[in-house]
C-alpha cells in the first residue's frame, strides 16, 4: 500500500493540474457555457485568496484531533491489553487500566450531565442534541477524552516514565497522520476547484 500512495498523490495533482488546463481551454473554445476557467484572472483569485479557507474546515481538526488519540493509544501499550498473544498484565498495568477506567467514567458522566440533563449547557437553544454545541463538539470531546484516557494508562503503567514521553506520544499520532493530512489537502483543492469550475 506504501507503494501505491506517492502514485495516488501523484495522481491527485496532476487532476488538479488538468483541472486549470482543461477549464481555460474549455471556457477559451466554449465562452457561454458558463464554465469558470482556473487559470484566469477571477480564477486565480479565487484559489491564491480562498485557498487557506478551503483547507479550514472541520474535517482537518478532526484528523488531527484523532491522530493524537491514536498515537497515544498507541504509544501507551493499552492496546497490547487486548490484542491476540498478549502477556498477561502486571500489577502496575491492572492498577493503570482501573485508575483510567476511573477517570473515564467520571469524564463520560461529566458529558452525560452537560448534555442530558434539563436544560443542559451543551443542548441547542430548543433543547435538542442534534445539531447542539454537544453535536459540533462530539469529536473533539472523545479525541480529548481517549488521550488523557491514554496518557493516564501510560504515567501510571510507566510507558511514559516523563511528560516529554506523552508530547512524543501525541506526535506520533500526526505522524502516523501525515498521508492523510497530504491527500486531505489534495482531495479538498480538487473538490473545491471542480465547484468553482462547474457552471
Amino acid at each position: 500500500m506504501r507503494r501505491i500512495l506517492p502514485y495516488m498523490a501523484l495522481a491527485l495533482a496532476v487532476a488538479q493540474l488538468l483541472l486549470m488546463l482543461g477549464s481555460w481551454l474549455y471556457s477559451a473554445a466554449f465562452p457561454s457555457s458558463g464554465v469558470h476557467s482556473l487559470l484566469s484572472g477571477e480564477g486565480l483569485r479565487w484559489f491564491l485568496g480562498r485557498y487557506a479557507a478551503m483547507l479550514a474546515s472541520p474535517l482537518l481538526v478532526w484528523i488531527l484531533l484523532l491522530s493524537m488519540a491514536v498515537g497515544t493509544l498507541r504509544s501507551s501499550r493499552l492496546l497490547r491489553l487486548t490484542g491476540s498473544g498478549r502477556r498477561r498484565p502486571g500489577y502496575r498495568e491492572v492498577r493503570a487500566l482501573w485508575l483510567s477506567l476511573a477517570f473515564l467514567v467520571v469524564y463520560v458522566g461529566a458529558v452525560l450531565l452537560l448534555t442530558v440533563t434539563p436544560h443542559a449547557v451543551l443542548l441547542s437553544a430548543v433543547g435538542t442534541l442534534w445539531p447542539s454545541p454537544f453535536s459540533a463538539s462530539l469529536v473533539p470531546v472523545i479525541a480529548f477524552g481517549l488521550m488523557v484516557f491514554a496518557s493516564l494508562y501510560g504515567v501510571i503503567a510507566g510507558t511514559f516514565p516523563t511528560l516529554a514521553s506523552v508530547y512524543e506520544s501525541l506526535l506520533q499520532g500526526i505522524r502516523l497522520a501525515a498521508p492523510l493530512l497530504l491527500f486531505y489537502v489534495l482531495l479538498t483543492q480538487f473538490y473545491y476547484s471542480v465547484l468553482f469550475v462547474l457552471p
